[in-house]
This record gives structure tokens, sequence and C-alpha cells, in this order.
């Protein structure tokens, strides 16, 4: 379940701007809403994860985005909110509801919603009202199909405990190593 290099060079790339350099004002709500988002993710887990070892899979993280220093800032926000609501969908489930504490779910979807109220506004801005940007297709589509590769996984295993913990293990690890970077390269 670990991010391949070229993974985790995609990542650092997408973040590696501050935030403050969007042409924007992300508030600071952002970065506490991803905190908070981790925070949830990190109380949710109810089973250990090493019983669920068996389970564990590679969902092979876009690698369309490994050539990120095409990546213009409009295009990254984009893939981050394209991550975010897909998260936000895949929370969002019945078969969700049936895995996770109810109010810890309510918290984790609140919180990801108003992040991408956040991001929507300053993608808005960054876009100048364009509703698309060249190679913006291709990057949201890689996330859409990166996501579908979990959708499928979590078919497949019939929605049990243990692919859930799987599920929500890698999440938290993108989200985590989003935070680290974004604060990281923020001062």
């Amino acid at each position: 379940m670990a991010f391949s290099v070229p993974s985790l060079m995609v990542l650092v790339m997408i973040f590696s701007s501050p935030i403050s350099s969007f042409s924007c004002d992300l508030p600071q709500s952002l970065d506490v809403g991803k905190q908070e988002t981790l925070t949830v993710l990190g109380q949710m887990g109810k089973i250990s994860v090493l019983s669920c070892l068996k389970d564990r899979t590679d969902f092979r993280f876009p690698q369309e985005m490994v050539e990120a220093s095409r990546v213009q800032k409009a295009q990254a926000l984009s893939v981050v909110h394209e991550m975010l609501q897909q998260i936000f969908n895949l929370f969002h489930t019945e078969a969700s509801s049936a895995v996770w504490n109810t109010t810890l779910l309510e918290q984790l979807l609140s919180g990801l919603h108003r992040q991408l109220e956040d991001l929507e506004t300053c993608l808005l801005q960054e876009m100048g009202g364009e509703q698309s940007l060249l190679g913006m297709k291709d990057l949201t589509l890689a996330v859409r199909r990166y996501f579908q590769r979990i959708h499928l996984y979590l078919q497949e295993k019939k929605n049990s405990s243990c692919a859930w913990e799987v599920v929500r293990v890698e999440i938290r690890r993108w989200l985590l190593f989003t935070h680290v970077f974004t604060r990281k390269f923020r001062n």
C-alpha cells in the first residue's frame, strides 16, 4: 500500500508551491480542515491494520501526474479539489455508513464539504471563470480512475471491514502526505 517513488514525487511537486502563492488567498480554514480530516480518519480506525494485511493492495496512484513540472497552479488546485470530492463521494455511501461510526463519518463529510467549498472559490478565481484548462481534464480523469480502482476493490471485497480499513489508511496516508508538504512549503 506504500506509494511508489514517482507517485510521491508527483504529490511533492503538486504541493510544493506555497498555498499563499496562488492568486487567491486560501483561507486558513483549509489547513485546519485538512488537520481535522486527518484526525477524524485516525479516530475512525476500529480494527487493527495488522489483522488486515492480507487485504492490502496497490491502488496505483495516478502515474500521469509524474510530469508535474508541467502542472499549473490551477491544475494543481483542480487535482486537489477532485481528490477531496472523490474522498467525499467514497465516504458518502450506504456501504460506508454501515462500517463507520455515524458521528465520526458525519464529522468527516462536513469537514470535506467545507474544504471543497473553499477550494471551489479559489479554483474559480485561479481559472478566471473558465471552465477548463489545458491538461486539467487528463489530470482529473486520472484521479477518477484511481478512485474507480478503490470502488472496485471495495466491491470485490464485499465492503468488508478490512477492505474499508485498507481504504481508510490509503486516504489518510495521502492526506497526511499532502498536509506535511503544504505546511513545509508554506513557510
